[in-house]
């Protein structure tokens, strides 16, 4: 008996300790996500204000590629922003998430290009090739910005759509609250009028004009009246048929 409750208190200790080990699994790699979202948040932003700083302080080729990185990010960043806002309330933006993230492909190569050619001591090759570079960078941009617009658009749209519905729904309510306050309002004016007039004509009221002795047989054939009382020193009626 002993050894089955101290094995029952080892399984018990075990249970928690691995439950404990998960719990701080868990925490640590949330941590972890946490920790290395703000640093390439944070990355990205440093290197986001060193672009632009480039694209207003230095001029030609240098400055050419930083303002091309520039467009491209802030454009892909914005359009993933929407759609991921969207997603949450309209489940019909998951076709759109997958066409980004194919567009999101050929925008980070793309950008890794643009990155290494900043680097590149060859100006006047980068210089020829800047016109192709304008141009994808063009495609993507335009591509990333017609779906975020179409889905602030698709999002407007319900958002109106919802409120006049809204709308219509609230106005058949309050006209229904309107009618319900004045009902009851009339319903005790009416009984109160009424009353008043059944207690003006009730004690002076006689017998209605024109009435006569087929009126009053049927009021009393409606009214019978009450029968005879019974006492004990009363004989019995015979019954009819009695002889």
């Amino acid at each position: 008996m002993e050894a089955a409750l101290i094995i029952f208190a080892l399984m018990v200790l075990f249970t928690f300790l691995g439950l404990g080990v998960y719990a701080t699994v868990k925490v640590v790699q949330a941590t972890k996500r946490g920790v290395d979202r703000t640093i390439t948040q944070a990355r990205r932003t440093v290197e986001d204000t060193t672009l632009r700083a480039k694209s207003f302080g230095q001029v030609g080729v240098a400055g050419a590629l930083a303002q091309l990185r520039l467009d491209l990010r802030t454009s892909m960043r914005a359009t993933q922003q929407a759609l991921q806002d969207g997603v949450r309330t309209d489940a019909s933006l998951q076709e759109s998430i997958a066409l980004f993230e194919r567009l999101s492909a050929h925008g980070r190569e793309l950008d890794d290009e643009l990155k290494r050619l900043e680097q590149d001591p060859d100006r006047g090759r980068i210089a020829e090739r800047l016109p192709d570079l304008r141009e994808r960078t063009a495609k993507i941009k335009q591509a990333a910005d017609s779906l975020r617009w179409a889905a602030r658009d698709r999002a407007q749209r319900f958002a109106q759509d919802d409120l006049s519905t809204l709308s219509e729904q609230i106005e058949v309510e309050s006209d229904a609250l309107r009618d319900w306050s004045r009902e009851p309002v009339d319903d005790l004016a009416a009984a109160a009028a009424a009353w008043d007039a059944a207690q003006a004509n009730g004690p002076t009221a006689g017998p209605a004009a024109g009435a006569g002795p087929g009126a009053e047989q049927s009021r009393a054939s409606l009214n019978p009246a009450a029968p005879a009382p019974q006492y004990p020193w009363q004989k019995t009626r015979r019954p009819e048929s009695t002889t």
